[in-house]
């Protein structure tokens, strides 16, 4: 099997299109990027240093696949990757995330991606050792292991002849009855048996917010740790099935026997080496006419704070210094009122790919509402099968639906793709409603059905910019 961030261009573009419809352009770009950073990888070391990514922004109207190209690849890449929305952060000094902190998100990511890798690595392991734990609970240590000197003295507990000395080979550490049981526990005979297990609480420490400006969150997470230190994790006596048990001793005796020194620097090294940062909405921190006043205070300061990171420098985060030379960035934006031109001249020069996303007319609303592995239609008939109703949808009434979508877009305001769901959600709304009380067992829905629920919303330009 080929390691999925190994997958060529033209596979990543495949598994792309299984989603996403059009927009090639955009698919070549990110398809070419995710493979560069295999490539990178098997050039010589001196070299290799001063490989940089070729950072990429997208251009084109909301609601036409920027972001979900960000989920998709992310699921490709096998890379930490993280999503971030460029609004929310402002410059430091105001009220709001500082930009640092997508580098420190991404780290704790790496580090619960690694983490969950090495738990499966370990996964046989730590079965056994959790099986361990049921079987000493189900068999008890027999008397002849207690200790022969109790409370009392040796007349304490009733023994078979305390004076002689227990001989190595007197207690066999795998018994036969234990045996049996492990066989009976491995074939779910045991399944309804109930036992009372010491399970460690859930790592948590008091909660302590800072309220004050950026650059904060690191003083705030290394509080947390403290006190979590000072209030250690308590054992908790619980009383659950056998099956139940043994998962959860399966998931404390994996949180043993990870080593977390071994998944910290992995989880750096995979952060600076294959790291994707995800930018969207940059053109909200776009200043327009050269801003710099009133809501916009802030913005340029945001893209300078930006830059550093983009072009390459060291930030700190709790578990260590992470460079940021070789994360690469993707950044989206709608640039309705804004054009990427109005960015700082140097943030642009770090985004050298450009590529523009062009808006979906009714043959792309089609085939977005019955191509992709997760289309609309797809999903209700899903959802009504629930109920026990077949949900048929007639070609016409899928054009119809498009159709509409494109007519109210234009007419009030263009959204994308994302109309499809208000013009489904209304075309079903009845069927929703009452599905659970209906007799019949299929639905279908035809052109003239659509019409009948949406042409008076149509007609009514006004009830249409509210419900539509």
């Amino acid at each position: 099997m080929i390691e999925k961030e190994a997958l060529t261009p033209r596979e990543i573009v495949t598994e792309l299109d299984k989603y996403i419809v059009g927009q090639a352009a955009a698919k070549r770009s990110v398809a070419i990027a995710l493979r560069n950073r295999w490539r990178r990888r098997q050039v010589p070391p001196p070299l290799r240093e001063e490989i940089a990514p070729k950072n990429i922004i997208m251009i084109g109207p909301t609601g036409v696949g920027k972001t979900e190209i960000a989920r998709r690849l992310a699921t490709l890449a096998q890379s930490p990757f993280i999503k971030v929305e460029a609004s929310k952060f402002t410059e430091v000094g105001y009220v709001g995330r500082d930009v640092e902190s997508m580098v420190r998100d991404l780290v704790e990511l790496a580090i619960s991606m690694v983490k969950d890798e090495e738990k499966k690595r370990i996964e046989g392991l730590a079965e056994a050792n959790a099986e361990d734990r049921i079987l000493d609970l189900l068999l008890p240590p027999g008397p002849s292991s207690l200790s022969t000197t109790g409370p009392a003295g040796n007349n304490s507990f009733t023994l078979m002849k305390p004076d002689l000395p227990v001989g190595a080979g007197t207690v066999p550490k795998e018994s036969a009855t234990r045996e049996k049981f492990r066989q009976m526990l491995r074939d779910g005979k045991l399944d309804d048996r109930e036992l009372e297990v010491d399970l460690h609480e859930s790592k948590s420490s008091p909660m302590v917010e800072i309220m004050t400006t950026s650059g904060f969150e690191d003083i705030q997470s290394g509080i947390q740790d403290a006190l979590g230190k000072m209030f250690p994790r308590q054992k908790k006596k619980r009383t659950m099935k056998v099956p139940e048990a043994l998962a959860a001793l399966t998931r404390e005796e994996a949180e043993k026997l990870v080593d977390m020194d071994k998944v910290m620097k992995e989880a750096l090294r995979r952060t600076q080496e294959s790291g994707i940062i995800f930018l969207d909405e940059i053109d909200k921190i776009c200043s327009r006419g050269g801003g710099g006043h009133g809501p916009e205070v802030s913005r340029e300061g945001v893209q300078r704070d930006l830059l550093p990171i983009v072009e390459g420098s060291t930030v700190t985060t709790k578990h260590g210094m992470v460079r940021t030379d070789h994360i690469l960035f993707i950044a989206s934006g709608a640039f309705h009122v804004s054009k990427p031109s109005d960015l700082i001249p140097e943030l642009q020069g770090r985004f050298p790919i450009r590529v523009e996303l062009h808006s979906l007319g009714q043959d792309e609303f089609v085939r977005i509402l019955t191509e992709p592995e997760n289309a609309l239609t797809k999903q209700y008939v899903a959802l009504m099968a629930t109920e026990g109703i077949e949900l048929v949808f007639e070609d016409e009434a899928v054009a119809e639906m498009a159709r509409i979508a494109v007519e109210v877009n234009q007419r009030t305001e263009e959204i994308g793709a994302r109309r499809l769901h208000t013009v489904m959600e209304r075309v079903l709304d009845a069927l929703s409603f009452d599905a659970s009380e209906r007799g019949e067992t299929r639905f279908v829905v035809t052109g003239a059905y659509v019409r009948e629920q949406l042409q008076a919303i149509i007609e009514d330009q006004d009830l249409s910019r509210f419900i539509l």
